[in-house]
């Protein structure tokens, strides 16, 4: 059968990867954790999901990630996948602990080394890296003394910024702050749902103020150490809209949205944190010094979104600091994913708007973007006609937003392979690439092939078997 492979409808209308312009970055996105496994070869310190994978309970069914997808030992075979799928823009992260063991102090060559080898393999075969630095995988030696509670982590944060500005910067110009601060202070230090494990306000407050200076203070070490360098940071952000048209919701969705969306860009802007909104964070008075005012500001060449849903608010009395709940997607009965979340198109729309509106922020990519569907392997063969679906609405959004004239310069599917998703560990698959975890065989699903023949600088006709 003839079809037309590499475009697709919006409003009626045919549209190709063209539409986006010949400088827009295409790319899928990994984490190391996620994907390394190996957690103590070539001499690579603990981390501190490391820790918490052991605890009984943590993780869906016990599971963790020692070996994730091996990429420690397939790298090569994986960046070959990724050219094969004409993928040019490859971001993946750093393990703190890999490079530094005990967070701080001794450097450990054969990180270094791991790291130097996955940059050239990827220019090798023209693709470009985009490295993070931070994605959640604090060593855990620094969690021991007080982790993102503890504000000397500025100082050891800035060391271990430094050394990989110093070491991968003379090739690598894309570089990532932070991944979705919002997540790994809340979750982690509030929740206690990831990694390391710790609630209450009284960790909260510290960790995220901690990490909002950590932010700023990486962006200005790259600025100093690697020529030519763009910098950016990524944030987790939702469409937060009230359940009711009724004052309470509406205000209660304001609140949300200040934690959700806000509370880590605006400083970096020079706007402060959104105090009126959260009234809660005047806690900050015992962590704030007068000097931070300046300390937490960044200019940014880019801002990363990374959207996956909406949440619909409604005022709650019993929720505390927020007075507001989720209703969830499922109570709503709309479509959702494996994770639960909303499949909402017009959220990323939304985003884009919302951060470009920031008469700050140069440019945005979205960072993130993809979805978890219950894939099923069958006689060598993966389709997952629901991710693809969900792939090609989401990108209309972006599109459409881009023509609106939102600066929108990128789009990275999450994730270039399925991997070991923290908590869930690995039931919920988002990869374009199945992973069989018990041979490691790379499996490129339905929706790979179609990112693939949409990447394609061949004719737009092709012939599918």
């Amino acid at each position: 059968m003839i079809v037309k492979h590499n475009i697709f409808k919006t409003d009626g209308r045919l549209f190709s990867k063209k539409d986006f312009g010949p400088d827009f970055k295409w790319g899928v996105s990994t984490a190391a954790f996620q994907t390394e496994g190996s957690p103590a070869a070539g001499g690579k310190g603990l981390s501190i999901w490391d820790n918490f994978s052991t605890k009984k309970g943590k993780i869906f069914k016990n599971q963790s990630a020692e070996v994730a997808c091996d990429f420690y030992n397939r790298y090569e075979e994986d960046i070959d996948l990724l050219k094969s799928m004409n993928i040019p823009n490859f971001r993946f992260s750093l393990s703190w602990s890999r490079i530094i063991p005990t967070g701080s102090g001794s450097v450990n060559q054969k990180g270094l080394d791991f790291y130097n080898k996955i940059i050239s393999k990827c220019l090798e075969n023209g693709i470009e890296p985009w490295i993070t630095l931070y994605h959640w995988d604090l060593p855990q030696a620094l969690e021991d003394k007080g982790g993102w509670t503890n504000r000397e982590i500025l100082n050891w944060f800035g060391d271990y910024v430094k050394i990989c500005a110093e070491t991968f910067g003379d090739r690598v110009k894309n570089w990532i702050v932070l991944n979705e601060p919002m997540v790994f202070t809340g979750v982690g230090y509030f929740l206690g749902i990831h990694a390391p494990g710790r609630r209450r306000l009284k960790n909260f407050i510290p960790a995220m103020h901690h990490a909002t200076l950590c932010q700023a203070e990486g962006g200005r070490i790259l600025r100093k150490h690697v020529e030519n360098a763009n910098i950016g940071t990524t944030f987790s952000c939702s469409s937060i809209e009230p359940f009711r048209n009724s004052q309470k919701d509406r205000k209660a969705a304001i609140r949300v949205d200040a934690l959700i969306n806000r509370l880590f860009i605006e400083p970096a802007l020079g706007m402060g944190y959104p105090l009126d909104e959260l009234p809660f964070l005047k806690k900050l008075n015992k962590y704030y010094r007068p000097e931070d005012d300046e300390l937490v500001k960044f200019d940014f060449d880019f801002i990363g979104i990374q959207n996956y849903t909406r949440e619909i608010i409604k005022h709650s009395w019993l929720v505390p600091y927020l007075q507001a709940k989720n209703i969830t997607a499922t109570k709503r009965k709309v479509p959702v994913t494996t994770m639960k979340w909303e499949v909402y198109p017009e959220g990323i729309y939304k985003m884009l708007h919302k951060f470009g509106a920031y008469k700050n922020i140069k440019k945005l990519y979205v960072t993130e973007n993809g979805a978890a569907f219950p894939d099923t392997y069958e006689n060598g063969k993966v389709h997952d006609r629901e991710r693809l679906d969900f792939l090609k609405e989401y990108l209309k959004q972006v599109l459409k937003a881009k023509n609106d004239g939102v600066n929108v310069q990128g789009y990275f599917v999450w994730s270039f392979t399925d991997n070991f998703e923290w908590a869930e560990g690995y039931y919920p698959r988002f990869g374009l690439v199945y992973i069989d975890y018990e041979t490691q065989k790379r499996i490129i699903k339905s929706s790979g092939k179609w990112f693939q023949n949409f990447l394609s600088k061949s004719a737009i006709f092709s012939v599918l078997k």
